[in-house]
C-alpha cells in the first residue's frame, strides 16, 4: 500500500514537471473566480496550443465545464458528448458529480470576444483575419501579441497584413513596458490608419510621455484629424447624393407632369404612398405563400405599383383634373381634397400604424469604402434613380409617346392643329407620371416607413426641386434634386436639420425671384401665355 502511494505521488510529479503552459492555464479555470478566469483565458490564447481555440469557443457558447475537486477542466458538445480539454478525447466514463459551467460576467464576455478575435487570426478566410484584426485593435489584449506576432509573419494579403500590423501597433502603445522608439514607430503606423479609432486611440495615451513621443503624438492626432475632415466631406457628399437620389425619384413624376399639363397636383405625393403600400402587399402574399421568393418582392412589386399608381392616377385626370385646365387654383384644391381622400382610403383599408416592408438580402447590410459606410439599400436606390432617369429620358426621346409629350410641351394649341389629341396625351402624361411616382414609393419603402403619411413627406421638397431646375425639364429637375440634397447634408452639421431646410427654401424663393423659370427654363407655351 505505502509503494502504490509513493508510485502514484511520483506519477503525479513527472506529469507535473510535464505540464505546459497551456494545461497550467486549464487550471485557472477550476476555481470558479472570475479574475482567475480572466487570467486562465489570456494564458490559454498566448499558449498557442492547437486547442486554444477550441476552448475559447466552448467557453463563449457556455460549453466549457471543471470540476474543483478533480481540478480538470471538460468541453461539451452539443451531441452531449464530454472531452476532456488537455487532450481533445472523450473521456472515459462520466464526469466527476460536481461538474459544473464555467461562469462568465459581462468583463469577461468582451474578454472572451477579443480572445476569439485573436485567435482567429490564423483562420484560412482572409476577411475572417481581417476582422480579427480589427477586433485586436479595438480591444487590444496583451495575450494576443504571440498570436498576433505569428500572423503577421505568416500573412500574404496585404490588406490583412496592414490591418494585423496597426493591431500591433495598438498593443505596443497600449503596453506599459515599451520604449519611447517603439512608441513613435507605432504612432506612425496608427496615423497610417487615420480613423476616428486611432484618434481615440492617440487621445487616451496618458500624460508625461517621453517628448519625441508627445511630439510624434500630436503630429499623429493632427494628420489624423485632417483625414478624417477629407472623409467627412466626402461622407456629406455621399449623403447628399443619397438624398438627391431620393429627391429625384419623387420629383420626376411631377417634373412630367407640372411641366406638360401644367397641374399643380398636391396628389403627387399620395401616388408614391399607393406604391409603397402595393410593396407592402407583394410582400405580404411572398411571406405567406411563396417564401422563396421574397428576394424578387421587389422585382414584382415594380411593375405592379407602376400601373395600380398609373391607373389611379388616369381615373384622376379623367374625372377631376379635365374639367379644371386653366384654373390652377381649383386644381390645387381639388388634389389636395384627393390626396386627403387617398390617405383615409389607405387607413381604412390598412389602419393607421406603419406597415413592415422588408429588406432583400441583395440591399441588406453596408460595406466599408475608405473612411466611409455605404449600405447596400441607399446604393441601389441610387442606381435604380439612375435607371429611371436614363429610360424616361429615352422614352420622351425615341417613342412616339414621348413626341407627342414633347409636342403638347412646347406649343399645345400647334400640336392639336397636326392631330396630335391633346386629352389623351394629357391623360397619359399624368398616368405616366403618377406611375413613376408608384415606383419611387417602392423605392422608399426600403428607407421610410410605410404609412398613410409617407407622401406627406416629400411632395413640398418635390415642388422645391422641379421649381428650382426649371418646370418639365428632366435636366434641370436632376440637378435640382441633386443639388439640394447635397447642400442639404452640408447644412445640416451647422444648422440642424429644420434651419437647414429653411435656409434652402428662402435660397429657393430669393433665386426664383431672379430666375423665375427656374435654373433650366424650357421655351413653350408656358412662356408664350
Amino acid at each position: 500500500m505505502a509503494l502504490t502511494v509513493v508510485f502514484g505521488m511520483l506519477a503525479g510529479a513527472v506529469n507535473a514537471a510535464h505540464a505546459g503552459p497551456y494545461e497550467d492555464a486549464l487550471a485557472g479555470f477550476t476555481t470558479d473566480d472570475f479574475s482567475d478566469t480572466a487570467n486562465a483565458v489570456d494564458a490559454v490564447v498566448a499558449s498557442g496550443s492547437p486547442l486554444a481555440g477550441t476552448v475559447i469557443q466552448a467557453l463563449h457558447d457556455g460549453n466549457l465545464l471543471f470540476s474543483a475537486t478533480a481540478k480538470k477542466v471538460y468541453i461539451k458538445k452539443d451531441s452531449g458528448e464530454v472531452l476532456d480539454a488537455e487532450t481533445g478525447k472523450p473521456i472515459a466514463g462520466t464526469p466527476p458529480d460536481d461538474t459544473d459551467n464555467v461562469r462568465l460576467n459581462n468583463r469577461l464576455r468582451n474578454i472572451v470576444d477579443s480572445a476569439i478575435g485573436a485567435l482567429t487570426l490564423m483562420a484560412p478566410d482572409a476577411d475572417k483575419r481581417y476582422d480579427a484584426a480589427q477586433s485586436v485593435f479595438k480591444s487590444r489584449p496583451e495575450s494576443a501579441r504571440p498570436a498576433l506576432e505569428k500572423a503577421i509573419a505568416a500573412e500574404k494579403v496585404a490588406r490583412v497584413k496592414t490591418a494585423m500590423q496597426q493591431a500591433r501597433a495598438a498593443l505596443i502603445l497600449s503596453a506599459s513596458d515599451t520604449s519611447a522608439a517603439d512608441k513613435v514607430a507605432a504612432i506612425a503606423v496608427i496615423s497610417e490608419r487615420g480613423d476616428q479609432d486611432s484618434l481615440g486611440l492617440l487621445d487616451s495615451m496618458s500624460q508625461g510621455q517621453p517628448p519625441e513621443v508627445a511630439q510624434a503624438v500630436t503630429a499623429a492626432k493632427a494628420k489624423i484629424n485632417r483625414t478624417l475632415a477629407i472623409w467627412n466631406t466626402v461622407q456629406n457628399l455621399w449623403y447628399g447624393l443619397s438624398l438627391g437620389s431620393v429627391l429625384l425619384l419623387a420629383a420626376i413624376g411631377l417634373a412630367i407632369t407640372f411641366g406638360v399639363m401644367g397641374v399643380i397636383n398636391m396628389a403627387h405625393g399620395e401616388m408614391v404612398m399607393i406604391g409603397a403600400y402595393v410593396t407592402f402587399v407583394v410582400q405580404e402574399v411572398i411571406r405567406q405563400r411563396y417564401p422563396g421568393l421574397f428576394d424578387y418582392s421587389l422585382t414584382i412589386a415594380l411593375p405592379l405599383a407602376f400601373v395600380v399608381a398609373a391607373l389611379v392616377g388616369i381615373v384622376i385626370e379623367r374625372t377631376v383634373i379635365r374639367f379644371l385646365y386653366g384654373r390652377p387654383l381649383e386644381t390645387l384644391l381639388a388634389t389636395w381634397g384627393i390626396s386627403l381622400v387617398l390617405q383615409q382610403a389607405v387607413r381604412s383599408i390598412f389602419g393607421p400604424t406603419n406597415k413592415e416592408v422588408g429588406n432583400p438580402s441583395w440591399m441588406s447590410g453596408a460595406f466599408d469604402l475608405g473612411g466611409i459606410t455605404i449600405t447596400y439599400n441607399r446604393m441601389w436606390i441610387i442606381v435604380f434613380t439612375g435607371i429611371v432617369f436614363v429610360a424616361l429620358l429615352a422614352m420622351l426621346r425615341f417613342t412616339r409617346l414621348g413626341l407627342e409629350m414633347r409636342a403638347v410641351t412646347q406649343n399645345r394649341r400647334m400640336a392639336a392643329a397636326v392631330g396630335i389629341r391633346t386629352a389623351r396625351i394629357d391623360a397619359l402624361t399624368f398616368g405616366l407620371g403618377s406611375g413613376i411616382a408608384g415606383i419611387a414609393g417602392v423605392a422608399l419603402s426600403q428607407i421610410d416607413n410605410v404609412s398613410p403619411n409617407l407622401g406627406q413627406g416629400y411632395i413640398i421638397d418635390s415642388f422645391m426641386v422641379v421649381v428650382f431646375g426649371g418646370v418639365g425639364n428632366l435636366w434641370g429637375t436632376l440637378v435640382g434634386a441633386l443639388t439640394l440634397g447635397i447642400a442639404n447634408k452640408f447644412l445640416e452639421p451647422f444648422a440642424g436639420a429644420v434651419l437647414g431646410k429653411i435656409a434652402i427654401l428662402v435660397f429657393i424663393i430669393l433665386f426664383i425671384q431672379k430666375r423665375p423659370r427656374g435654373m433650366f427654363a424650357l421655351k413653350g407655351r408656358a412662356i408664350e401665355a
